[in-house]
């Protein structure tokens, strides 16, 4: 996609832009993602193969910690890649990692403060969670494109989408589904083999622990990066329907040749 190709576009226009992308970076986001997960993956299958959480309590909390910080890794860098290849440019997966990093804290006390908000949202009824989860939802995007503070970028999002939440929440619903249903595959999975197992090897929750990790680790590496996929094409939709800044992008590229 170039820069004349920039358009305001429909919920289904940018869930297909978001699949496309995700298609044709398939490759570098999977790398992303096998760098940043592989070895908490590799932690939490030792831990439920060696006991369980409650036996090595220390390591699965720092498991816990690691995945939380190199999954800020993966966001920003998969947010570059995203952005990058949306704006008619490319960028590799090591150099994506390496712009990333310094963005981690932030992105981590955004993601405390965001839950923080929806979190006390829901608790004033369902209706003001879900506005402030889709209110906030484009705060990764902002925070590492325009390289802003967390706070800073929880405003940026929440400015960006207003007017616009019924059609976050569009965006949302399949993004949501596109989740569930694998995890939902993944309890039927798992519960299929705890009862063969049962049956037939007088239970054996370790097997079933393992399995469990691996698969939900699998399905994490495969389906988050369509989420900053497609809430990275939301936040240009919404910098080009509230701000121009396709025509500003087009001005600037003029202005250079």
């Amino acid at each position: 996609m170039t820069s004349t190709d920039l358009r305001p576009l429909s919920i289904g226009e940018i869930l297909d832009t978001s699949f496309q992308l995700y298609r044709r970076y398939f490759v570098t986001l999977a790398t992303i993602g096998v760098l940043c997960t592989a070895v908490p993956l590799m932690l939490d299958v030792y831990v439920e193969a060696s006991g369980g959480r409650i036996a090595h309590l220390g390591l699965a909390v720092g498991s816990a910690v690691l995945l939380l910080m190199l999954n800020s890794v993966a966001t920003a860098a998969t947010v570059f890649v995203v952005s990058e290849g949306y704006l008619g440019r490319e960028v590799g997966a090591g150099d994506a990692l390496r712009r990333a990093a310094p963005f981690a804290w932030r992105l981590i006390l955004a993601q405390i403060l965001y839950s923080t908000l929806a979190f006390f949202g829901a608790l004033l009824f369902i209706i003001p969670g879900i506005i402030v989860v889709v209110g906030m939802a484009l705060t990764a995007p902002a925070l590492v494109v325009e390289d802003l503070s967390s706070t800073a970028a929880l405003g940026r999002s929440w400015s960006l989408t207003k007017g616009a939440r019924w059609k976050m929440i569009g965006i949302f619903i399949p993004l949501f589904l596109l989740l569930v249903v694998p995890m939902i595959s993944i309890t039927v999975v798992v519960g299929v083999v705890a009862t063969i197992v049962g049956l037939d090897a007088g239970g054996d929750s370790t097997t079933i622990g393992v399995l469990g990790a691996a698969l939900a680790g699998l399905v994490q590496m495969l389906v988050y990066p369509i989420f900053n996929c497609a809430l990275t094409v939301a936040y240009y939709d919404q910098r080009i329907r509230k701000e121009g800044f396709d025509l500003e992008l087009l001005a600037a590229r003029l202005r250079a040749a």
